[in-house]
């Protein structure tokens, strides 16, 4: 595969007509001049140093240089680059809850915008550490496979919205037991399964599938976003709330209880979270202390940099042009090789 990094440098190339118009031109018109003094083949004799073909050399050799100047700006990619690194970091998983009460505004925005910032800024802290995401409501799909492409993990999760999964509810245990066969086999690293969820689980099983998680050396962290007290879930229709097969509104609450459980049985820790980053700040400073190994990671770069061979050809072109002089050398004269025919007659 080939492509140009910067592909507007091309641009210049439509200055080459011009360039070739301009010699053409110069050329005509030094033959007119020089005409006007006198007979051609008289004036070459008179000029006999004068060389007429080593000046169109230069300037085609400087007419080469600049159209692959203009290439090399373009800075043209071909094929691909792979590279192990080594990185010390931990593994990290999070598992978001994306049903529709995770669409309640008790948290500014909502649930799920308020979550999704989390992450994002999460991911800003992480260096060389590796994170995947999965996504669940009623059932659990991973989004992301785990990875240390960051730029990656942001482009997906702008795309998450609860109509990713048609079945609705809270699965967690499904989450988590998902979570727990998304990791890496290297050992020594340290791995965390982040939930974050209003705790509405629907499912059961949820503090049972931690706890088999933390027996696997995976911490579970938990997240509480929501208010205690409720919050009705915003409808289709903008003004509207979701309600249920009687008619009255349904009201989501976060249920701390059940978070609190999850976070236990995993041997971590749960956090509320409010309209401020003090959650982040506290989760944050817990994954800092997992241990961290050195792995090996291999990367690849899609497009690997190709100017160098360009450079190279503009070098060698530039040292014949500088060694080309416009008039013939008077001391090679003497030499046969370099002799007009009617120098050798004589």
């Amino acid at each position: 595969m080939f492509k140009f990094a910067n592909p507007e440098y091309l641009y210049l190339l439509a200055l080459v007509p011009v360039l070739v118009a301009l010699h053409v031109f110069s050329n005509i018109r030094r033959r007119r001049k020089l005409a006007e003094y006198g007979d051609e083949e008289l004036l070459s004799r008179l000029m006999p140093d004068a060389s007429v073909s080593r000046p169109n050399i230069k300037f085609w050799l400087l007419f080469a240089c600049y159209t692959l100047c203009c290439f090399l700006l373009a800075r043209p990619q071909f094929g691909s680059k792979q590279e192990t690194v080594t990185r010390r970091g931990i593994e990290t998983v999070i598992a978001l809850d994306i049903s529709n009460s995770m669409l309640a505004d008790d948290v500014a925005p909502n649930r799920l915008e308020k979550s999704k910032r989390i992450i994002s800024n999460l991911v800003d802290q992480f260096k060389d550490d590796k994170i995947g995401l999965i996504v669940f409501a009623g059932d659990a799909f991973v989004q992301l496979p785990i990875t240390s492409d960051f730029i990656s993990a942001k482009v997906f999760l702008n795309t998450i919205s609860p109509a990713l999964i048609t079945r609705q509810g809270t699965d967690i245990r499904t989450a988590i037991e998902l979570a727990t066969r998304s990791f890496t086999p290297n050992e020594g690293v340290g791995k965390a399964i982040i939930v974050i969820t209003d705790g509405e689980n629907h499912e059961g099983g949820a503090v049972e599938a931690a706890q088999a998680a933390a027996e696997k050396g995976y911490m579970v962290y938990v997240m509480g976003v929501g208010s205690p007290s409720g919050s009705p879930i915003p409808g289709d229709k903008r003004g509207e709330f979701r309600k249920d097969r009687e008619g009255n509104v349904v009201v989501t609450r976060l249920n701390e209880e059940m978070c609190r459980n999850i976070a236990a049985a995993g041997k971590g820790a749960y956090f509320y979270v409010d309209n401020s980053n003090a959650a982040e700040k506290a989760l944050q400073k817990e994954i800092d202390k997992l241990a961290k190994a050195d792995v090996e990671t291999t990367v690849y770069t899609e497009y690997d940099e190709q100017f160098a061979i360009i450079a190279w050809m503009i070098l060698v072109i530039l040292l014949f042009e500088i060694f080309i002089c416009e008039s013939r050398n008077p001391r090679l004269r003497n030499f046969s090789l370099f002799k007009t025919d009617e120098e050798k007659v004589k």
